[in-house]
């Protein structure tokens, strides 16, 4: 997983400002509620989202795309005064009340289930195929 994640950064990198930012595990959850921890999850994930950011969760209840479209919903987004495009996978359980009442956009990529790792690469790879739809780079087949 990591040689993916790696390899579509290293792309990215060229296309775009990108950086992914992991919120540090919650200690000693063995008893907690699930509420409790997803509380606690969504309250140090909004730590790091700033006012004029776009919250965008990944979420089976979300609104699917083809890879055009998500390449058109970004390039908006972007040129649009958004301060910073924040896409969030949530943590097992899913995303608190506080997350979802911030969320600009729920999105989804597939009704089925995926480890953390394996939606990364595969989330990496549709942010790298839209920004080379909007750049005109040859990468996507239509």
């Amino acid at each position: 997983m990591n040689e993916g994640n790696e390899l579509y950064l290293k792309r990215l990198k060229h296309l775009v400002q990108f950086e992914i930012n992991v919120v540090p595990d919650i200690k000693n959850t063995k008893n907690m509620p699930v509420d409790e921890l997803k509380t606690k999850e969504g309250l140090a994930l909004l730590k790091q989202v700033g006012d004029g950011d776009k919250l965008c969760l990944l979420d089976e209840n979300g609104t699917t795309f083809t890879s055009e479209k998500f390449a058109d919903f970004i390039d908006k987004l972007t040129t649009t005064g958004t301060k910073q495009l924040i896409f969030v996978v949530g943590g097992a359980y899913g995303f608190s009340q506080e997350v979802y009442g911030r969320a600009d956009y729920k999105i989804s990529l597939s009704k089925m289930t995926f480890s953390h790792q394996i939606i990364r690469v595969i989330f990496l790879e549709q942010i790298y195929r839209a920004y080379t739809i909007i750049k005109g780079i040859p990468y996507h087949n239509q």
